[in-house]
């Protein structure tokens, strides 16, 4: 077994098995996930922040901080966590989740939320940055000593080299890897999209798992010990890489990849009724903070304050990235051309 500390791992693994499994008003009466802030008193106003799975770890150490943040001022907030596939997290908030506030990595999840009337039109400019307080990008986890000499994108289409993925219709983490390996086929290949979905379907059809989430496909490489390279962001690599597993895996940082933003918004629908908005407004601008952007560079996501990120630019190797907007539109023309049934994605996928 990879694991000097398996307790730590069973832990997470089962707070990504309740998050995976929660939907709709019920899953506001299960347990603390490991990571929610223990009630502070009596009298603490509760919010439930609703992410996707691999930002447990960033959470687990933020509410806290912001309890401290609001103790000082005479303040008292219960905070609990759900985790899970980000837009299984979205669909679960608009199928009834009292979430109070969604952290997610594409806006599309938001948008939906917006769509339904449960997030203000507004939301990229209630908080700095468009509402993302750090990025990531796409990147490839490999075992020690780099057996398979995976150096690049290409590398992942060879025939000999299985590959864990995220599910693309059911996590933003599987959507970027895609987005990431169509993108760079593009650049490759003067713009070709013949030939960019080819080389898609290549690497995807060397993905012996394709799963749910960000976390279980972490899992599936780590514990299940399944393929020779997984492909996450930035983050969840170096948090496998120095704590699941030290000692036992390699990061390989493509030439080209894409960026991820996390962007977070007050579910209004929600915290306008429970009276909790300015509660929810408060925990999310504290995201930027100096303390919130130095944990978030502690745990390998990049800060969007630049003299923080400059600060700790030793951690994060320079890649060229695009942004997902960039290259191939809204993500409301992404989702519908890329990931709803038969979009590209179906397309190539000969799973």
């Amino acid at each position: 077994m990879i694991f000097k500390n398996k307790t730590l791992f069973a832990v997470l693994g089962l707070g990504f098995a309740l998050a995976a499994c929660g939907g709709g008003n019920k899953a506001q009466n299960n347990p603390p996930q490991q990571g929610a802030a223990p009630i502070q008193a009596a009298n603490a106003t509760q919010i439930l922040n609703v992410s996707y799975d691999v930002m447990r770890d960033f959470y687990k150490e933020f509410n806290p901080l912001f309890i401290k943040h609001y103790q000082a001022q005479g303040k008292q907030v219960d905070i609990q966590q759900s985790h899970g596939g980000s837009s299984k997290q979205a669909l679960s908030v608009a199928n009834g989740l009292k979430a109070d506030v969604v952290t997610m990595n594409q806006s599309s999840d938001i948008e939906l939320l917006e769509k339904k009337g449960l997030v203000s039109k507004d939301w990229q400019q209630k908080l700095p940055n468009h509402a993302v307080p750090f990025t990531s990008t796409t990147v490839f986890l490999v075992r020690k000593g780099n057996p398979k000499n995976i150096k690049n994108w290409a590398d992942l289409t060879q025939p000999d080299v299985k590959l864990v993925i995220a599910n693309p219709k059911t996590s933003g983490n599987g959507r970027y890897t895609f987005l990431a390996a169509y993108g760079y086929a593009l650049k490759e290949n003067a713009n070709n999209h013949d030939a960019a979905k080819v080389f898609t379907q290549k690497l995807f059809a060397n993905a012996v798992v394709l799963e749910a989430g960000g976390r279980g496909a972490t899992t599936s490489f780590i514990e299940r010990k399944m393929g020779d390279a997984l492909i996450t962001f930035e983050n969840e690599a170096n948090l496998a890489a120095q704590t699941f597993g030290k000692g036992e895996f390699e990061i390989v940082y493509p030439s080209y990849s894409i960026a991820m933003e996390s962007p977070v918004a007050v579910v209004n629908g929600v915290a306008d009724k429970k009276g909790t908005a300015q509660i929810a407004h408060d925990y999310l601008a504290h995201l930027w903070s100096d303390e919130a952007q130095e944990l978030a560079a502690k745990l390998y996501l990049r800060p969007s304050k630049a003299e923080i990120l400059a600060k700790h630019a030793a951690r994060f190797p320079k890649v060229e990235t695009f942004r997902a907007n960039d290259v191939f539109g809204s993500w409301d023309e992404i989702m519908k051309t890329h990931f709803a049934d038969g979009g590209v994605f179906d397309q190539i996928n000969k799973r």
